[in-house]
């Protein structure tokens, strides 16, 4: 396993409480949209086995021509002992990443996509997007649709509706304006479905599109395949 040691170049802050770090690109590092990271902090690998409360998985929230690797996450007040050490890191310091790879690339099918995601999800779907907008070729439409009770809605210069790049993009902050939309969505019987979120999000989504006549190969998730088979299995 081939562990990439960066650098933090940069460190946005996004909302209150959502941070995004940009990493320096080691040499041979490469990903593609819709990528997820093992991330990992100073000392994770120190002793005879891995210190996993060092180390979280985490969604790229960048592309390549970008430059710098980009790891967005939210950072409450009380946290893991993972966030309270990242919320203190600095521009300079190292990071690690290995075991990177995408399981929620666009879908080339001609068909509509539905990006649904809760909170900082959306970092998953930023890149694809960006894909999108260069490249949208066999794409006839995408929808993004977000849930944050918070109202701190992320990337909004990016996420915004337009007719022109048929891009559609809406932000809701309760569940039920949500759940009705996704059953609004949901009429397409064609359309391919991404999910973004906590177990129990996902869950909830799934349940309601299969109710609505939805597929599970209609639906693509951001987990090893295992994971998705057992969650697709309701």
């Amino acid at each position: 396993m081939q562990i990439y040691w960066t650098k933090i170049n940069q460190i946005i802050e996004e909302t209150p409480e959502i941070r995004t770090y940009l990493l320096d690109c080691p040499e041979d590092f490469t990903w593609e949209e819709g990528a997820h990271t093992h991330f990992a902090l100073k000392g994770f690998n120190d002793g005879d086995k891995p210190n996993r409360s060092l180390v979280r998985h985490m969604s790229i929230s960048t592309l390549p021509h970008e430059n710098s690797i980009g790891i967005t996450t939210r950072i409450r007040e009380q946290c893991s002992e993972f966030k309270a050490i990242l919320r203190n890191l600095e521009v300079g310091q190292e990071v690690a990443l290995f075991k990177t790879i995408s399981n929620v690339q666009l879908k080339r099918e001609n068909k509509n996509i539905y990006l649904l995601s809760a909170g900082v999800g959306l970092a998953t779907f930023r890149p694809l997007v960006l894909e999108y907008f260069e490249h949208d070729d066999r794409i006839n439409h995408i929808h993004s649709l977000n849930i944050d009770s918070s109202k701190a809605f992320l990337f909004t210069h990016i996420f915004k509706s337009s007719p022109e790049k048929k891009f559609t993009a809406q932000f809701v902050d309760n569940r039920q304006d949500y759940y009705n939309e996704v059953e609004r969505l949901a009429t397409d019987q064609d359309g391919l479905f991404y999910l973004v979120g906590s177990d129990e999000f996902i869950l909830e989504n799934i349940e309601l599109l299969y109710e609505r006549g939805i597929k599970p190969e209609q639906i693509i998730l951001d987990k090893h395949e295992q994971q998705r088979i057992e969650l697709l299995a309701l």
